[in-house]
């Protein structure tokens, strides 16, 4: 039996652990499976290359848990985006990127396929073993899902998003210290999040916690309340911003500096307008997502607020890369185990999906149909945990 592992899309705190964890299950479960990897993703299977998973790393592979990042590297590909794959010589003109990849498993004669990944992973995952089907070739594929953003249907949490929100907040923590370097100083923090604000109320439900696990002297302005968030703004949560920037000026007035927590995706289509308004390209991706870190969403709020604000300094400091590249936390770690558990049952039973908690299943860990997976997620504002932090900083 072969068994192989490939890591797509962004990096999250979960990737080496995932493998390490799913090496460990098949240990005990499948001792003499021949385990490799898929170098970059769906890039490495395109290309054919790959490592083999010795038995030295099967014997210390919880050496891998104290990592971020992938041993095995990481691309955003799309199998169905025939162009880009032929643009980038992932295959050649008049080749179908999908019929390349499966060849290439037939070739190597894999039985078991982990994709981890967010939902694009484990759709080009499904599209595979589909195809893979059609062509009586019997490949047992089963996803683990993967992503800062915590935006996958219908996964409850994804892996990897509560320790990016652990290290987003110990980010800020040193980043605010910088309003003492100015007078009317605003800090905005860009927080990843296309789709979904989750990582941003997160990462400052986080923040505040240890906030108030701190010692202040608002004898000498080291006061908890210049040290606080003023503002959270996601994709989901509409506000007034002349409203907004009115209630800010009063607090830039009173304690001499503004803290803003914003989610990369909060004021996308506002940014894109603008820039096909003035015939500007929109750069995107190969899954025909637009590249925020090329249209700059800080930057653009920074430009609206400052003014406004009459801020004397302004600093945009982006936690993303930071948080997504660390080891996971305690309580991630034990969702990867778990996950890694359920996924190598399912694997070694020839059942497919992804393996997750299922929100609409009381969030019951289980193999998950990929015709549900989606992406997207929007985060449920509603929440208590949520509206309890937006009404304390009294965001309108």
């Amino acid at each position: 039996m072969k068994i192989a592992f490939l890591t797509a899309g962004g990096i999250a705190p979960c990737l080496s652990a995932s493998i390490g964890a799913l090496i460990d299950e098949y240990n005990k479960l499948a001792p003499e499976a021949e385990l490799i990897g898929y170098l970059n993703g769906y890039r490495g299977l395109l290309l054919g290359k790959s490592i083999v998973i010795p038995d030295s790393v099967k014997q210390n592979a919880q050496i891998l848990s104290e990592f971020g990042g992938s041993p095995i590297g990481n691309s955003r590909v799309k199998l169905t985006n025939i162009d880009d794959c032929v643009k980038n010589g992932y295959v050649k003109k008049g080749e179908d990127p999908l019929e390349v990849a499966a060849k290439q498993l037939i070739k190597d004669k894999v039985d078991i396929l982990h994709a981890i990944g967010g939902d694009d992973t484990n759709t080009m995952a499904a599209e595979l073993s589909k195809y893979l089907k059609e062509n009586d070739y019997e490949l047992t594929v089963v996803g683990i899902p993967k992503t800062v953003d915590n935006d996958v249907k219908p996964i409850t949490q994804t892996l990897g998003a509560l320790t990016a929100a652990e290290q987003g907040a110990i980010f800020f923590e040193n980043i605010v210290n910088e309003n003492t370097t100015s007078t009317r100083q605003l800090i905005i923090h860009e927080v990843m999040g296309r789709h979904c604000g989750w990582l941003t109320a997160a990462t400052a439900v986080a923040y505040r916690h240890r906030l108030n696990e701190r010692n202040f002297l608002p004898e000498i302005q080291l006061s908890k309340e210049r040290w606080d968030i003023d503002a959270i703004y996601i994709p989901e949560l509409n506000f007034d911003m002349k409203a907004e920037m009115q209630r800010l000026k009063k607090l830039m007035d009173e304690k001499d500096c503004v803290n803003i927590f914003l989610s990369e995706g909060a004021g996308k289509d506002e940014i894109v307008a603008e820039m096909e308004a003035n015939s500007e390209e929109v750069p995107k991706d190969a899954f025909g997502h637009v590249k925020l870190d090329l249209i700059n969403p800080g930057k653009w709020f920074a430009k609206k607020f400052s003014k406004e604000l009459e801020a004397d300094k302004t600093l945009v400091q982006k936690s993303g890369y930071f948080a997504r590249s660390a080891a996971p936390n305690a309580r991630d770690l034990a969702l990867i185990e778990a996950t890694a558990m359920l996924a190598t049952e399912a694997a070694l039973a020839g059942e497919n999906g992804v393996v997750g908690m299922d929100e609409d299943s009381n969030d019951d860990m289980q193999l998950i149909d990929f015709a549900r997976i989606e992406g997207g997620k929007k985060f449920n504002t509603e929440l208590g945990w949520f509206q309890t932090l937006i009404k304390s900083i009294g965001q309108i």
